[in-house]
């Protein structure tokens, strides 16, 4: 791997690769069958965090443009050099009823014995029994976050994106014989990482009930070995999972992840990250399906032959081919995630989706203009697809820049809940993909004090909780499967269409 290959590689995975002693390609890029020495390369340049957020050049969209007041400076307000510190390769950033009571009214001497009881149970056990839904506001902090914790245990948090199985290839290169998820966070390389915000303790701590890990792979490995090193990342997803069986299990549907969330763990699901992952093939599509995939990402920072990434403005959205990517994934059964889309790809895929679609990982664009995040108007087609926004929590696209807290998530929350609805938000915070959290909001043991704070807002009540928490996303995959379903008994076959021809020349030039 020459220096081409090492720019814009972030400084911590560079160091490792400096003074790791394999000759392991540790990114991906060449591949593993093709082992090589890697030679030093170049130093990486420090990033000025006083960088303009408007130093980077604003395309020209002519106010003609059909979506011009969606899309105007759609990828600005983060510099490119802090938004992406992989050079465009960068690591994305992975049912129950309410508790609310009626306030029946009966005999005074009825109503006063029950507020005894209920004083006298609340006082004892700290916990708010007599609450209705907006009363939750007046209790301590400590009452409330008490209050999620029960929540949590009768409701699973579902998150939609975590990255940790990028950084076990990162720094384990996959090797997980020796691996103790459980106390790894006091070990190196791990420790210190601003990347690793993950662990067994810390999940069971956050109220996790199920979680998606991302088989991601960079955009370098297009056309290349991207295939491959998926199929090595979901590997190491179910071989985690297998190691760590006392604590996660594998779930494939809905009915897994109550399963799992009723015996007390937490259900692990596997995305895939990334359309140019599949090669261009819908047999490898229904490949993954097999394996275990339940969505896929359908592009990152990079445009595939069939569909525009994030930091693309065009037209171009999903070509004819990435229109049968998404009917194939209706008819197995499998989630549309839209984070990474250009706002095209993400139009044209609602547009094209018989089942609802979600973004795994991004927020809202209103506040803050990065490229991940989704405009109103896209929120408001979810909303009629019956789809959700699950909100990340890099620092870069909740508060466009370092300084964020868990007030500019919950913004972000508020904000797709007015435009969109209750219905349609969730949580998919990207930890360990990311390098900046909000304050208070440092790794996946968090979570609870999220909700306890929305809490004492008096419009959030816990209906409104187990919704945001997960059973959004439950409604959601059972939409997706009852799609499948349908089709299945109308005999559906699978689509067959080849996938796009590319230029050999364009190819051997652009991967050179």
């Amino acid at each position: 791997m020459g220096q081409r290959a090492c720019e814009g590689l972030d400084p911590e995975l560079l160091q490792h690769i400096r003074e790791c002693p394999c000759p392991c390609d540790h990114m991906g890029y060449g591949n593993y069958l093709d082992y090589q020495q890697i030679p030093p390369c170049p130093p990486y340049p420090a990033l000025s965090r006083e960088t303009s957020f408007n130093a980077v050049p604003h395309p020209q969209i002519s106010r003609e443009h059909p979506y011009h007041d969606v899309i105007r400076n759609y990828h600005h307000g983060v510099p490119r050099d802090l938004y992406y510190p992989y050079e465009y390769d960068s690591c994305s950033c992975s049912s129950g009823s309410d508790t609310s009571r009626s306030n029946g009214r009966g005999p005074w001497c009825v109503c006063l014995v029950v507020c005894v009881v209920v004083a006298t149970l609340t006082a004892g056990l700290g916990l708010p029994l007599a609450l209705g839904p907006h009363d939750v506001g007046h209790l301590s902090s400590q009452e409330r976050l008490d209050l999620v914790k029960k929540l949590l245990k009768e409701s699973p948090l579902i998150d939609g994106h975590n990255d940790l199985p990028w950084n076990l290839r990162k720094f384990e290169h996959n090797q997980l014989n020796q691996l103790n998820l459980s106390k790894m966070r006091a070990e190196e390389p791990w420790s210190s990482s601003k990347w690793s915000h993950t662990d067994l303790s810390r999940l069971v701590a956050g109220g996790v009930g199920a979680q998606f890990w991302s088989a991601y792979v960079p955009c370098r490995a297009q056309h290349k070995d991207a295939v491959q090193i998926t199929l090595e990342q979901i590997d190491a997803i179910e071989r985690l999972v297998q190691r760590e069986k006392h604590t996660l299990e594998m779930a494939h549907a809905v009915d897994d992840i109550r399963t799992v969330h009723k015996e007390g763990k937490i259900a692990s699901l596997i995305g895939v990250e990334g359309g140019h992952a599949l090669g261009n093939s819908l047999a490898v599509l229904r490949t993954f399906y097999n394996l275990g995939a339940r969505y896929l990402t359908i592009t990152h920072s990079c445009d595939t032959p069939w569909a525009t990434g994030q930091d693309t403005i065009t037209r171009d959205g999903l070509s004819d081919f990435g229109k049968n990517v998404v009917k194939e994934m209706n008819r197995l059964g499998m989630i549309v995630d839209l984070s990474h889309s250009s706002v095209y790809t993400a139009v044209s895929a609602i547009n094209v989706s018989a089942a609802p679609v979600i973004f795994s990982h991004s927020a809202a664009y209103t506040l803050c203009n990065s490229s991940r995040n989704v405009p109103d108007e896209v929120l408001r087609m979810v909303a009629r697809n019956g789809g959700i926004v699950m909100v990340n929590f890099y620092a870069y696209h909740v508060a466009c820049g370092i300084n964020a807290t868990m007030k500019d998530v919950i913004k972000h929350i508020n904000h797709i809940r007015k435009v969109a609805g209750i219905e349609h938000v969730g949580i998919g915070a990207g930890y360990d993909g990311i390098n900046v959290t909000p304050s208070a909001l440092e790794d996946v043991s968090r979570y609870p004090y999220l909700f306890a704070e929305l809490l004492a807002d008096p419009t959030w009540s816990e209906k409104d909780i187990r919704a945001l928490a997960g059973l959004n996303f439950l409604r959601v995959f059972e939409e997706v499967e009852k799609i499948r379903d349908e089709w299945r008994k109308m005999d559906m076959l699978p689509f067959e269409q080849l996938g796009p021809k590319r230029n050999v020349d364009e190819c051997i030039s652009k991967n050179s």
